[in-house]
């Protein structure tokens, strides 16, 4: 694999896996767009890998007091951490066992296409635009409760079709149920860990069951660059929601779904 074309897939997956435009989306374009053959797991689960460490690292004080509530939980402790890692795991269930059904069924592979992006694109940018004009601002993260949480969960299932955006359709039923942005924000990033943790289990499992794993350098260098351009990425996307609202996004997913529609059908 060239070095632009891990450089592509990495600076694509980077940018897109924690802003609301899908970087799912953006990941079957590049094929299409290119011509280049499939970048393979093994480049996959390095991007994954990048982005998950950028979150991590980002959210460490948040991702440390969910890492100590678990425990707590289990232990039936009460205290912050415990209820925040309960909502986290109410939120992931859903998810889960419809990914797992997606993935024995191989439905994914029916819905990665570039006329499928193109539709998801656009109508869930018109969803965002209006949870985010009609969406009232009376919800901080301390008020997260079970309900909610599951709601921005079975939310979360939809992004399951390319194009749809996990974070995206998470911070959509946030600012629904009356969140304000940055904190809608902070707990779609929270989800995102045990998300993108259960596809790189996924995907690494089909790696060691091929018996073709290679951590070269190709992996490293994929996963030493999404992390960096999602860290840049997650940093500029929480510094904007504090000031100002999804219209840049939207605009952004309105242009982008049609020229997929424009390219597709002409």
């Amino acid at each position: 694999m060239s070095l632009i074309h891990i450089s592509i897939l990495a600076l694509v997956q980077g940018l897109t896996e924690f802003l609301p435009v899908s970087s799912s989306g953006h990941l079957v374009l590049v094929p299409a767009l290119t011509g280049w053959p499939d970048q393979g797991l093994v480049i996959d689960v390095a991007v994954h890998v990048g982005s998950l460490l950028a979150v991590l690292i980002y959210f460490w004080r948040e991702t440390w007091m969910v890492f100590l509530g678990f425990f707590q939980l289990v232990l039936g402790r009460g205290g912050p951490g415990s209820q925040l890692a309960l909502y986290l795991i109410v939120a992931t269930l859903p998810v889960l066992i419809v990914g797992a059904l997606f993935v024995r069924y191989d439905v994914n592979a029916a819905l990665r296409s570039a006329e499928v992006v193109g539709w998801t694109t656009i109508g869930f940018g018109i969803l965002l635009f209006l949870a985010d004009r009609t969406g009232m601002t009376i919800r901080r993260l301390e008020h997260m409760k079970v309900d909610l949480a599951l709601a921005i969960g079975l939310a979360q299932v939809l992004a399951l079709v390319p194009g749809t955006s996990r974070s995206g359709i998470t911070m959509t039923m946030a600012r629904f149920l009356g969140f304000e942005r940055i904190d809608g924000a902070r707990f779609s990033m929270l989800m995102s860990i045990p998300v993108i943790l259960a596809a790189g289990l996924v995907d690494g499992t089909r790696i060691y069951l091929s018996g073709d794993f290679v951590l070269g350098l190709e992996a490293a260098l994929a996963a030493g660059l999404s992390f960096l351009v999602a860290l840049a990425a997650l940093a500029a996307m929480m510094a904007w929601l504090r000031r100002a609202g999804f219209g840049i996004f939207v605009l952004y997913r309105l242009a982008l779904g049609g020229g997929i529609l424009y390219w597709v059908y002409a």
